[in-house]
């Protein structure tokens, strides 16, 4: 008797592990997801400061009308 809930104990600790488990691997990808775009956004920032430097340095054609 005693083997036998000790093996439904067993079970009902694996299943909430895996639940566990499972209900943190979405935020986890959650949080990766957030750092990407953060990081992708970081490395567009020296693109849109150079960007902004060659317009103020080079003016444009439509200027001269």
């Amino acid at each position: 008797m005693v083997m036998k809930a000790w093996r439904s104990f067993k079970l009902a600790g694996i299943c909430m592990s895996l639940l566990v488990c499972l209900s943190l691997s979405a935020c986890v990808g959650a949080v990766v997801g957030a750092a990407v775009d953060t990081t992708i956004e970081v490395a567009k920032v020296p693109f849109k400061v150079a960007g902004a430097a060659i317009d103020l340095v080079i003016p444009d054609a439509d200027d001269d009308d």
